[in-house]
């Protein structure tokens, strides 16, 4: 009789995969049309037959290995009618490589220590985007791992970056990837350490007080190495089996490799995803990667091919999240411009995502700043540019001017696009510090792609690290990086503005090409910022500009320093008076002086 209540209560453990026990392992597995299904692995020789799984309901099989334990490799074997089977686990969390074996792995065993994190408000953050295979390469020929990462952690936080976006991470085909290719979604690359050195990574990365955003990639999966792909050797049209649309819904930019998100179990595979790094790894929140082609089959080609499945199935999983986690960040890209995407669940179609990335803002910037002559920069461009706003919030966008997809596919960076092949010239480098001002003042939650702050060339790829000699040479380029975010997070107590609510445009002088606006919190003294963007080659002396009160207004930044770069000019300008003469509209004016392609930030001393 115990035997018999033994085997009943291990049947009854929950979850799926290789679920760790105090004197074994129970694995499960869904695989309906399979007419047996076995365990093979370290633990048995890998004896296909030697440990059968039991039917359980609704096709999911499961069985206990006494003695099997962390660390054994493993592998399912599948009898159908479509013939036999090798399986990797698709919930693995570990794997040998993405044509080698699933690895039993404790979740439980991670040592978190004591320290307690909290992620700063959304106003607050200053997102870093790397890529883990390239960000700090340490041998020739080699990918880079989640430990190189880690070893500029402080080199991120001295810069002020107070949230790092992690490219997908995920175990793909071979050790170079961009890591938009999934092969098993659950398992962190083994090229880049596996599970327990992406969660070194976010330990210490908290220890900094920076937070972890994941990109997570739903609207496909592979298109190789993927043993999920007709995995118990069921299939339509030839298509992916039970865990893929078997039609024309299969299809994407990617392979016909859609998940079916209009099947329970595949919906639930997703979701147990999405939530494991947030609850199990400590994420601090996720970007999820092109929804529209999760809410959508062909979104650009047709865009009233509604997926109802994929708008019901995000719904779900930001609802959870936005009941278990309110304070963690869930970002789409899905660059329509839709305020219906960051909208909450339950309202005007809403599918509840925390902030998305703003196309509006970064495709009209970037043509303002790569257009070779100053006729051609629109300031009424700009001015939409930098008002745009999602379910009237401002801080429901991220915006940038680099991106792993706007530097790559045909696109280079921002300076290499201004001087193809001399990035260190004064037009790439003047116009670049100009794009990145307009990034970390404007409203929205600023975002910088690795190496920007280096005058990295080029474009992106997954086998061309991160040049760190350059930080060195354009030690005065990093400057200008970091004294903007201490100035976006208002670290001396004078540009709380820049993280404010309320931006109101001053001027947009199409003539001289300079865009002028305020930011506040609550305003007033030390809250209250003005910034000055110049778009021409032109310099300009005396140029009377309305302003929000008199006084004396102070230059907290001015990009033409000649600490920033040697051929800059170091252009003076001048802390400025505000006396009661009317400009712009408002009773209040002052002159400025302001370099070619410069930007300055003002404010007034609290006291």
């Amino acid at each position: 009789m115990k035997q018999q209540n033994d085997t009943l209560i291990k049947k009854e453990i929950p979850g799926m995969g290789a679920i760790i026990q105090s004197d074994g392992v129970f694995f499960r597995v869904w695989a309906p049309n399979a007419t047996g299904v076995y365990v093979a692995g370290s633990f048995n020789d890998f004896d296909k037959n030697a440990q059968a799984l039991e039917a359980e309901e609704n096709g999911y099989w499961g069985g206990f290995v006494e003695g099997a334990k962390n660390g054994d490799e493993y592998k399912f074997y599948l009898d159908t009618p479509f013939g036999e089977f090798f399986r990797n686990d698709p919930y693995a969390r570990s794997m040998t490589s993405s044509v080698g074996n699933s690895i039993v792995y404790d979740p439980n065993t991670f040592d978190w220590g004591e320290s307690a994190y909290d992620m700063p408000s959304w106003n607050k953050l200053v997102i870093y985007e790397l890529h883990t295979g390239t960000f700090n390469v340490k041998e020739k020929g080699k990918p880079g791992n989640m430990y190189g990462i880690i070893e500029k952690l402080p080199y991120l936080r001295d810069l002020g970056i107070n949230a790092i976006e992690v490219m997908p991470p995920f175990e793909f085909p071979g050790g170079f990837s961009w890591g938009y290719n999934p092969s098993q979604p659950f398992a962190i690359e083994s090229e880049y350490g596996g599970p327990d050195a992406f969660k070194s990574l976010v330990k210490a990365a908290h220890e900094h007080g920076i937070a972890v955003i994941l990109d997570v990639v739903y609207n496909h999966f592979g298109p190789s190495d993927l043993d999920i792909w007709q995995f118990d050797g069921w299939s339509e049209n030839d298509k992916g089996g039970i865990y893929f649309y078997n039609d024309w819904k299969s299809e994407t930019p990617w392979g016909d490799t859609r998940p079916d998100y209009g099947r329970n179990e595949v919906r639930q595979y997703i979701r147990d995803n999405a939530l494991m790094w947030l609850e199990e790894y400590r994420v601090d929140g996720l970007r999820m990667d092109m929804i529209p082609y999760i809410r959508n089959v062909k979104a650009d080609e047709d865009p009233g091919s509604i997926l109802n499945d994929g708008l019901s199935l995000l719904q779900w999983i930001n609802s959870e999240i936005a009941e278990k986690f309110p304070w963690k960040l869930t970002v789409a890209e899905d660059l329509h411009g839709l305020d219906s995407i960051t909208n909450p669940v339950g309202e005007e179609e809403g599918l509840g995502f925390g902030a998305q990335w703003d196309a509006d803002f970064v495709h009209p910037v970037r043509e303002a700043l790569i257009a070779q002559d100053d006729s051609e920069r629109s300031m009424a461009a700009m001015e939409k540019a930098l008002m745009s706003q999602y379910s009237g919030n401002p801080f429901k966008r991220v915006v940038y001017t680099e991106s792993h997809d706007e530097v790559a596919n045909g696109k280079a960076r921002v300076a290499e696009e201004i001087a193809d092949g001399d990035v260190n010239n004064w037009y790439s480098k003047k116009r670049a510090s100009l794009g990145i001002a307009m990034v970390l003042t404007a409203p929205g939650i600023p975002m910088i792609f690795q190496g920007h702050e280096l005058l990295e060339d080029k474009w992106f790829s997954d086998t061309d690290p991160i040049d760190w000699k350059r930080k060195k040479e354009f030690n005065g380029f990093v400057k200008l990086h970091r004294d903007l975010i201490r100035l976006r997070l208002n670290f001396s107590d004078v540009t709380e503005g820049l993280s404010g609510q309320s931006t109101e445009v001053i001027r947009v002088d199409e003539e001289k090409k300079l865009l002028i606006y305020q930011r506040w919190h609550e305003g007033g003294k030390g809250d209250t910022t003005i910034v000055i963007l110049n778009f021409s080659g032109q310099a300009y002396d005396n140029y009377r500009v309305g302003m929000p009160a008199e006084g004396l207004w102070k230059i907290r930044f001015n990009s033409d320093w000649e600490g920033y770069d040697q051929e800059f000019g170091d252009f003076t300008s001048l802390d400025t008076e505000a006396t009661a003469e009317e400009c712009d509209g408002y009773p209040n004016s002052a002159n400025i002086a302001i370099a070619p392609y410069t930007a300055l930030i003002l404010s007034q001393d609290r006291s």
